[in-house]
């Protein structure tokens, strides 16, 4: 179960497992932890300050209690770690390690530090330490799969402690003994073993408790099913439990020895409902091990409410995990996903498999469509859509549809990733990528999502790569140079927008090519190439003449005007607003032609022309009073008090600067927000902007 933790000052930190209950045993194992906190370092003892912080290992096998163990250690010491406590998990229930770029990313995420979209392992692992350096937190990794993920966020900070959980020792990394896990000693068993079967059970036959106990050689999660499995029977006494699984075989069917997780399991799994038994082994294929009732209901091909009672029996007999949430969430423990994988192979034909993870990502494909829709309250056809779907798949309102999209983002992101590493379901993941870029750009916003955009662009790019589609491939490039040119990266901007501009080409698409030489002209005017920038937005602009698209086609010659006016070729630079000018007045747009009119008279007033830049403000500001565009008329009051001051008419400037001030007061009182400037906004400037 997750919830979020908070650190002292506020902070929101990380999800982590919720520990409920009072911590049983490992009073030995606690002791020794705590004793290597204090212990010194081999760097204390030969001299030298340690460079990083102490790691403290916790190893044991899955079901073991090891992360229960790091929570319990880290809620005694916390008080130690005044900054906080950060937790991150390192690998998937399926064991599949968790990229150290991500670990990186949702760790600054949590100290509220900017991760830039697509930035690279390595800055990202620096910025922590970097974020970390100074502070005394306290880290928890839990289910690394191997020394390099530790090392790769270990903080360069030796008052920082990292508590990691692991099936094994971190080899690679100094100074760590690990603290290995075995089972529980009876008493913290058959107290656990009570939590769920009730004392009065126990309590008359505490032998056969014990003897349970020692079946399950008191391994937690064999001893929480069994437990699940009793509470499921109350008339069944502990000692047929006992009896039954000191009679199962040790050896499996392929003559391996298996341990008391896998027997108990095997026990507890052979005795459902058949329909139960098949919903369970499907859910092996949750993406991230996180399933919601549609994915159940998906998976197994039975309604939403048949699905949730299902999931919550399989919650009460400890074969899931509920998820501290507010909507209906469940995680497959990560100890049973082998033996859950291991069924579904066996006891499922491989066009089945495949036909489930069909059912659910096309669910997931019309959650999304959902979700988005019920953003376009003003769109009749989003309306009718929504109005088609059946009511389990429809949202109550736009709040509801965003609470459902973030709290089930990392189960969609992971669903994306297997859907385009399976290979054989492309048609579906790209619908998939398609819905949730979407309904991420109408709830979240393409900033505030652009980490998980640039992924999911990345992931567009590598299908549209695998099978051929030129049109695809220039989208996704487009896309993510778009995303590279947002957090400053222009060079590798403009190899996306090159290559982009040669898919479009190869798919003969004008809408591609065209934004493609675009945005290759605005790398270039970002580099401070403007005669580039000028030639490419020109190429761009033959585009759009020839297919008639008059607003477009004066958008870009403002563009083109604005490569000439830094490049201080003030004569070319009015030739093209002046088209620009001409093009949005024959589209019939009057807050374009204004703005285009307010960067004529900028562009005057550079060339030392102020008279007619006085002039054509004047004009500007009229075509502003009727587009109603308070705030534009407010900015070329402002050049008319500066153009007029210059001419030695400081009266009238003042009276200018006044009615500016007005009608900027009188739109913050209405609250406006600041209106997104675009390229050809007007800018109160006195000379052009230095590169």
């Amino acid at each position: 179960m997750t919830d979020q933790a908070v650190d002292p000052d506020g902070a929101e930190v990380s999800a982590h497992p919720v520990t409920t209950g009072r911590f049983l045993g490992r009073t030995r194992e606690l002791k020794e932890l705590r004793a290597d906190i204090e212990r010194a370092g081999l760097d204390t003892l030969s001299g030298r300050k340690a460079p990083r912080a102490r790691v403290l290992l916790i190893a044991g096998r899955p079901g073991s209690g090891r992360t229960r163990l790091a929570e319990e250690l880290v809620r005694r010491v916390a008080g130690r770690y005044p900054d906080g406590v950060l937790r991150a998990r390192l690998s998937e229930p399926s064991g599949t390690p968790v990229p150290v770029e991500q670990v990186a990313r949702e760790l600054l995420a949590a100290l509220r530090m900017p991760a830039p979209a697509g930035a690279a392992e390595d800055d990202l692992t620096a910025a922590l330490r970097e974020a970390l350096a100074g502070r005394r937190m306290l880290l928890l990794l839990d289910d690394a799969a191997g020394a390099e993920q530790v090392d790769a966020v270990l903080p360069d900070a030796p008052d920082c402690l990292v508590v990691a959980v692991s099936g094994g020792p971190l080899t690679g990394i100094a100074d760590v003994r690990p603290c290995t896990l075995g089972g529980l000693d009876t008493k913290s068993a058959v107290e656990l073993l009570t939590r769920h079967t009730g004392a009065v059970r126990v309590t008359v036959d505490p032998r056969s408790a014990e003897s349970l106990v020692e079946a399950c050689q008191g391994h937690p999660m064999a001893l929480v099913l069994a437990g699940g499995w009793l509470a499921a029977r109350p008339k069944t006494a502990v000692s047929d439990l006992a009896k039954r699984l000191h009679a199962e075989p040790a050896d499996g069917a392929d003559g391996t020895e298996t341990g008391p997780l896998t027997r108990v399991f095997r026990l507890v799994y052979d005795q459902l409902p058949g329909p139960a038994a098949r919903m369970l082994r499907l859910l092996s294929l949750a993406p991230a091990g996180l399933a919601d009732p549609h994915t159940a209901s998906a998976l197994a091909g039975c309604s939403v409410d048949a699905a949730r009672a299902t999931l919550d029996d399989l919650v009460a007999l400890g074969l899931l995990r509920a998820v501290d949430s507010p909507l209906p969430q469940y995680e497959v423990p990560g100890c049973l996903h082998p033996l859950l994988c291991a069924l579904a192979e066996s006891q499922e034909r491989p066009a089945e498999l495949q036909l489930a993870r069909a059912r659910m990502l096309e669910r997931t494909v019309r959650l999304l469509q959902s979700c988005r829709a019920i953003t376009e309250t003003d769109s009749p056809q989003a309306r009718e859509k929504l109005s088609g779907m059946p009511r389990p798949l429809r949202f109550p309102n736009p709040r509801a549809a965003a609470d459902w999209l973030r709290i089930r983002r990392p189960a969609l992101l992971a669903s994306v990733r297997l859907a385009v590493a399976d290979g054989e379901l492309d048609t579906l993941a790209r619908r998939l990528m398609s819905q949730l870029v979407r309904a991420l750009a109408a709830h979240v916003g393409t900033q505030a999502a652009a980490p998980d955009l640039y992924g999911v662009h990345g992931l567009v790019l590598d299908v549209a790569e695998r099978r051929g589609l030129p049109r695809e491939k220039a989208a996704a490039l487009l896309n993510l140079g778009d995303l590279d040119a947002q957090t400053g990266r222009t060079r590798e901007a403009l190899a996306r927008y090159r290559a982009a501009l040669d898919a479009g080409r190869e798919a003969n698409d004008p809408y591609a090519t065209g934004r493609a030489m675009e945005s290759v002209g605005g790398a270039h005017q970002e580099l401070g190439d403007h005669d580039r920038a000028a030639d490419w937005f020109g190429r761009a602009l033959t585009e759009r003449l020839a297919r008639g698209e008059i607003p477009e086609a004066a958008r870009l010659y403002g563009r083109i005007a604005t490569a000439h006016t830094y490049a201080g070729r003030y004569g070319e630079a009015l030739r093209n607003w002046r088209a620009a000018l001409a093009g949005y007045r024959r589209a019939g747009d009057v807050a374009a032609s204004a703005r285009a009119l307010s960067e004529i008279a900028r562009v005057q007033e550079y060339a030392g022309r102020p008279q007619e830049s006085l002039r054509t403000c004047q004009e500007a500001v009229e075509w502003a009073r009727r587009a109603e565009d308070a705030r534009l008329q407010a900015a070329l009051q402002l050049r008319l008090a500066d153009t007029l001051d210059r001419l030695g008419d400081p009266v009238s400037a003042r009276l200018h600067r006044a009615a500016a001030e007005r009608m900027l007061g009188e739109e913050t009182s209405k609250g406006d927000a600041e209106p997104e400037q675009d390229a050809n906004a007007c800018e109160i400037r006195s000379t052009p902007s230095e590169d």
